[in-house]
């Protein structure tokens, strides 16, 4: 029985990046020797155990053979002779398949650490072509490390290009896609990951809204929100941001985004769309901007609001500037309007509604200049 460290904890060492997280490989054991060590049993599918003292977990080596379509097409095998190699080849990149044994000796059948050294994400096998989640990967691998000079190599590349062919990107669920959706958008440059998505054409398939003729506007609106903040709504809502409404809030849903993101993008595109029709030269009346912060319920939700204001910064014309500045100084003094004073006044039910309104109008008329 060889323990075996493996995958991102090697990769991330050599990189010198603090490794957080720790996975290992068991070799030459079975189910009932783990059980018998006093590690815990928590995979369905294929052993996985937790580590009596640190919770670290132990998997058993073991190969995967394709048997249907999507992420759960496999047949898992795991038994005392499956070799460590035999355990790497089934993983996606060369970068991944690294090991290190009991006395720290690197283990690389597949020259990872070459790959490494040279800036290359390449996949390891063409077993690589049997689980289309490995081009989500590969592109969030690509966005995660792209400051560092990485790259997708043009054999990895054409394989993607020619799984997207053959149809199986199609058989992914829309829950899977999200989560590497959602952890490609906290990446370094979660731009590279559409990018690498649409050089392999599987942005067609997964995101068709964002096509060429609005992939562009969308980049630069999510590369300019990345550089101020890091919520994945605010980052979602930008991706986004050029569809109309509908189709942004049909995307959203269809991807299966939490509803804070899905009511992001839903105001971002919405009041995109009204500040475009507001008159830059004159800016907003009152009316108008209190009806904006009607639709986006700034007063109950200011810190979604806020966020909404950053990611509108990213994506109105320079020429709307001056009306989303007036915007936020107009959330800023209606906050201040107080229900209880004129509550004082005798105003009670609907006109106590109809007051905080004119209340809220005559401040935001005396912050604009007259014309």
């Amino acid at each position: 029985m060889d323990t075996y460290l493996v995958g991102g904890a090697v990769r991330d060492e050599l990189l010198g990046i603090p490794v957080k997280d720790r996975d290992w490989v068991v070799v030459g054991a079975s189910p009932e020797d783990m059980l018998a060590q006093g590690y815990r049993q928590v995979g369905a599918d294929f052993p996985v155990f937790l580590h009596p003292q640190t919770n670290e977990e132990y998997a058993l080596a073991r190969t995967e053979r394709k048997q249907g379509h999507g992420y759960h097409g496999f047949v898992v095998y795991s038994a005392p002779d499956v070799t460590l190699e035999e355990d790497l080849r089934r993983r996606d990149l060369t970068i991944n398949a690294m090991a290190r044994d009991a006395d720290n000796q690197l283990v690389d059948p597949f020259n990872g650490h070459q790959d490494l050294t040279d800036r290359w994400l390449r996949h390891v096998s063409p077993a690589f072509a049997e689980d289309p989640l490995r081009i989500l990967r590969t592109a969030r691998f690509a966005a995660r490390f792209a400051p560092k000079g990485f790259r997708v190599a043009d054999e990895t590349m054409a394989l993607m290009r020619q799984m997207v062919a053959d149809g199986e990107v199609n058989h992914l669920v829309p829950e899977r896609v999200w989560q590497e959706v959602q952890r490609a958008l906290q990446e370094q440059a979660p731009t590279v990951f559409f990018e690498v998505l649409q050089a392999c054409n599987a942005l067609a398939v997964l995101i068709p809204e964002l096509d060429e003729s609005r992939l562009a506007t969308a980049l630069a609106a999510l590369r300019c929100i990345s550089a101020k903040a890091d919520a994945t709504d605010t980052r979602l809502a930008a991706l986004l941001s050029p569809l109309p409404a509908r189709q942004a809030e049909h995307r959203a849903q269809a991807m299966k985004a939490p509803n804070e993101c899905q009511q992001l993008v839903r105001l971002t595109t919405r009041c995109r769309e009204q500040l475009g029709t507001l008159p830059a030269d004159t800016g907003a009346c009152a009316e108008d901007l209190l009806q904006l912060l009607e639709l986006t319920d700034a007063w109950r939700k200011p810190e979604r609001f806020d966020r909404l204001i950053g990611v509108l910064g990213c994506v109105v014309e320079r020429r709307q500037a001056p009306i989303l500045e007036q915007l936020q100084q107009a959330a800023n003094t209606t906050a201040q309007v107080n229900a209880r004073e004129l509550m004082a006044q005798g105003h009670k039910g609907k006109a106590l509604g109809q007051a905080i309104r004119q209340e809220r109008l005559r401040r935001i008329q005396a912050l604009l200049p007259t014309h």
